[in-house]
């Protein structure tokens, strides 16, 4: 039975993730069903934490999108890239990955990979290269950012949930996914032929148009002027970022109440659990944004972060109840296949890990519905951490918006979907990224941990 119960997850998730949008919340739904009322299957816990901290993490970032100051962040990392061209293979990857760890999403990126092609190509460098391993780095960061979702679900949103686990998380996985950026950078240094030997390159450089622009000036055109409160709204957002890092490495400071059954706001010893703390910190640094800023609150919900977040909570609602309610129903089988294999080679875990992500499109959905498993299996902590990178494994299938907007912004045709879907331009600088975090991670936790 358990295998006919996997095969309808796994037709679940496939059929979801080639809906895209909101596809994967609800054929997650529709499996639910099956397993309710057809298998008679017990529901498990449905994701409200994960929902709730995606929810108050993307209002904040739209807040500050609305507010300009998403605008004043890409404009810096702008300046950064152009900055040194000839070495932009790698100063594109970090500076991506910098701003998007501060920002704790990705939505950065797609400001920024038109100057990334633009900048490579004018250069005669293969945009392939930065854009590839940008994109790469974009979705590491999301691993380790004290603003995502993924990162807040695996440390305090009822898995990893001890005390300084944020801190444990942060110091292990953001140098392990800066030096998978370092390795990947290096792995595609000399990727595909040289742009100027390139014959689609050179079938393109016959259009006067398309060669013209290529020899335009490198100066960026005059921007339009910031908006007033665009600084002052990075700052606050800044004020917030920090806090919540303070509140996870001393949660001896923060308020405690009587000890009774645990729940979402509340430990059982009567400590705030992370998802209270990450709630109230970003919501009030939202409403000292549009206060301060004097922003009109309808501007936060027309821009396209706070759009996308109703999209990532119904994929997260979906797809993750009907996994746990999976996992509920057959914990015990699960466990006696994978324990004593799994428990004295716990990387071999980041494999599935890696396998179902690559199907959920979510590094939030895909932490929620497998880390627990991990924690049931008796993995240790350290282990836990290190093998966390692998959830972004969403670049697999070159479905992905960022894998499609870095493809359609390099004019060249460098960066491109191969013969055989899997052989694309960011499989290369994905495996290297993701393999070599999670390495170092494993060395880290062994002398950190």
């Amino acid at each position: 039975m358990i295998f006919l119960q996997f095969a309808i997850l796994m037709l679940m998730i496939l059929i979801g993730s080639r809906m895209k949008g909101i596809g994967l919340g609800l054929t997650g739904m529709l499996g639910l069903l099956i397993f309710v009322f057809l298998f008679n299957m017990k529901p498990g816990e449905p994701p409200i934490d994960v929902m709730l901290v995606i929810m108050v993490i993307v209002t904040t970032a739209a807040t500050l999108e609305a507010c300009g100051g998403l605008e004043y962040l890409v404009r810096l990392a702008e300046k950064i890239i152009r900055s040194n061209p000839s070495k932009i293979v790698f100063i594109a990857p970090f500076t991506v990955y910098i701003f998007c760890l501060f920002a704790g999403t990705a939505h950065l990126l797609y400001s920024l990979l038109p100057v990334i092609a633009e900048v490579a190509a004018k250069k005669r460098i293969r945009p392939e290269r930065p854009l590839s391993v940008s994109v790469i780095a974009s979705h590491l960061a999301i691993t380790g950012s004290p603003m995502s979702a993924a990162t807040a679900a695996f440390a305090g949103a009822g898995i990893l949930a001890y005390p300084g686990a944020l801190i444990d998380v942060m110091k292990i996985a953001i140098p392990a996914c800066l030096a998978g950026i370092l390795l990947a950078c290096f792995a595609v240094l000399k990727k595909g032929k040289e742009l100027v030997d390139d014959p689609i390159f050179i079938e393109k450089m016959k259009d006067p148009e398309f060669a013209k622009s290529l020899e335009a000036d490198d100066n960026p055109k005059t921007a339009a002027p910031l908006k007033k409160g665009a600084k002052l709204s990075v700052i606050i957002f800044s004020v917030a970022v920090v806090l919540i890092v303070v509140c996870g490495a001393f949660p001896e400071i923060l308020p405690r109440f009587e000890p009774g059954k645990a729940s979402l706001v509340l430990k059982a010893n009567g400590e705030l659990t992370m998802v209270t703390v990450i709630s109230i910190i970003t919501l009030t640094a939202s409403a000292l944004m549009l206060f301060l800023t004097k922003t009109p609150t309808a501007n936060v919900s027309k821009t396209s972060l706070f759009t996308s977040m109703a999209t990532a909570v119904v994929s997260v609602f979906g797809v993750v109840w009907m996994s746990a309610t999976f996992m509920l129903n057959n914990e015990v089988v699960i466990k006696g296949v994978l324990e004593g294999f799994v428990t004295e080679h716990p990387w071999t875990f980041a494999i599935a890990i890696f396998i179902l992500g690559a199907l959920m499109f979510s590094q939030a959905a895909t932490t929620k519905t497998m880390m627990p498993l991990g924690i049931a299996l008796g993995i240790p902590t350290p282990a836990l951490i290190a093998i966390f990178p692998a959830v972004n494994s969403d670049f697999v299938l070159p479905g992905y918006p960022t894998l499609l907007a870095a493809i359609n912004f390099d004019r060249t045709g460098s960066t491109k979907i191969g013969k055989y879907v899997l052989n694309h331009s960011f499989m290369l600088p994905g495996l290297v990224g993701v393999i070599v975090a999670i390495a170092v991670g494993f060395l880290l936790g062994a002398f950190l941990l």
